[in-house]
């Protein structure tokens, strides 16, 4: 009976363990996503104020500032934006930002009324413009970030039912180049109880596409406040069970505009990175309908070998897929300094990818719980 009673409190124990982290993780998604943090991007200070929080939850879990400045690396690039006015009227009617439009996010300021030209199907060029005006329709609305400016301005159109003829178009854009934008990478760490000279590390970028005018933003629930939720449930995981390894937790910032956050850690050498045992870099961690994606798992045969062992002996995700070297996410810099990482992602379930439909109420978190679990062992077992 005592037996039976200790497995049953173990499994039970066991389990509220990882509610508590689900909990966790959607606290963490809903407030990244808030409005108050404007899409985690360049305007009303949307970055700083997430890079802010994501510090507090790090010394609140007792992670220790990694930098000899503390947790911040600081870092620039320019970047486009619309701080300001984003108008558009299609045939005298106003379209709504972000659900019937968006401003490609290289355009120039332009204010006028224009007749529009047919170019192909679709693509319209604006007639009477001194600055050349592109109009198209999208199958799909898909914001992204520009580090510069181009003269000329771009717009996207939804492809609907009740778009109708595409005759002339109203336009009052206002875009300002931010010159040396200062970024923040954050690191925090965990001493290893066997090794502090080998080091671990977790990755994930907490940057998002931030906003297009005063009150369109892009909220980045799956993409990436998920994995910023992982990483930070990995801190708390580890300050309870402490690693083997010294184990570094970064959030880069700049991944939207260009890789731009890990390619400047990995140039600055703050790390040694013929020390680094192995990097998982998590993005897109709220599905998991159909299993997750393994990036660099051709590359990495023994260690996906041992993370599939690990899957089939615990019968976790549904399925883990892989693929070659690819520079979709922060570990390819790592990767192409020789530094061994996977990174893992999602796969299935809600379709919302840069656009203002990817927020927090929607996002599924379907295999969250069994995908840390399959990270955990396989890091202990590596």
């Amino acid at each position: 009976m005592r037996v039976t009673l200790l497995i049953i409190s173990f499994l039970f124990f066991g389990n509220f363990s990882f509610a508590q982290d689900t909990l966790y993780a959607r606290n963490v998604i809903k407030t990244l996503t808030s409005k108050k943090y404007f899409g985690r991007g360049y305007l009303n200070n949307g970055l700083d104020a997430a890079a802010n929080y994501i510090a507090s939850e790090l010394k609140s879990n007792k992670a220790l500032p990694y930098f000899p400045t503390g947790y911040f690396q600081w870092f620039e690039f320019n970047v486009n934006t619309f701080p300001d006015k984003v108008i558009v009227k299609l045939n005298n009617k106003l379209l709504k930002p972000g659900i019937d439009y968006l401003i490609s996010p290289e355009s120039t300021t332009l204010k006028g009324k224009f007749s529009l030209q047919k170019k192909d199907s679709a693509t319209y060029i604006a007639n009477n413009s001194l600055i050349p005006l592109t109009v198209k329709v999208k199958q799909k609305l898909t914001y992204s970030v520009a580090t510069n400016s181009v003269s000329a301005a771009n717009i996207e159109l939804l492809n609907t039912k009740t778009l109708g003829a595409l005759n002339n178009i109203e336009v009052n854009i206002e875009s300002k180049v931010l010159t040396k934008y200062i970024n923040k990478n954050i690191c925090g760490y965990i001493p290893g109880k066997i090794n502090n000279d080998t080091v671990m590390v977790f990755s994930a970028h907490y940057d998002h596409l931030g906003g297009m005018g005063k009150a369109t933003f892009f909220p980045g629930a799956n993409d990436n406040a998920s994995g910023v939720s992982v990483l930070l449930n990995l801190v708390k995981h580890y300050t309870k069970n402490p690693p083997k390894y010294k184990t570094l937790f970064i959030f880069f910032a700049g991944e939207e505009a260009g890789l731009l956050g890990s390619k400047y850690f990995v140039e600055s050498k703050v790390v040694d990175l013929k020390k680094i045992k192995f990097l998982v870099n998590f993005d897109l961690l709220g599905t998991g309908d159909e299993g997750i994606m393994v990036v660099n798992g051709y590359t990495f045969e023994k260690q996906f070998s041992l993370l599939e062992s690990i899957n089939k002996e615990k019968n976790l995700v549904k399925e883990i897929k892989r693929r070659g070297k690819a520079s979709n996410s922060d570990h390819y810099w790592f990767s192409e300094a020789g530094v061994p990482c996977f990174f893992i992602y999602t796969l299935g379930g809600i379709k919302a990818y840069h656009d203002i439909y990817d927020v927090a109420k929607t996002l599924p978190l379907t295999d969250y719980v069994d995908v840390f679990k399959l990270v955990t062992e396989f890091t202990n077992k590596l």
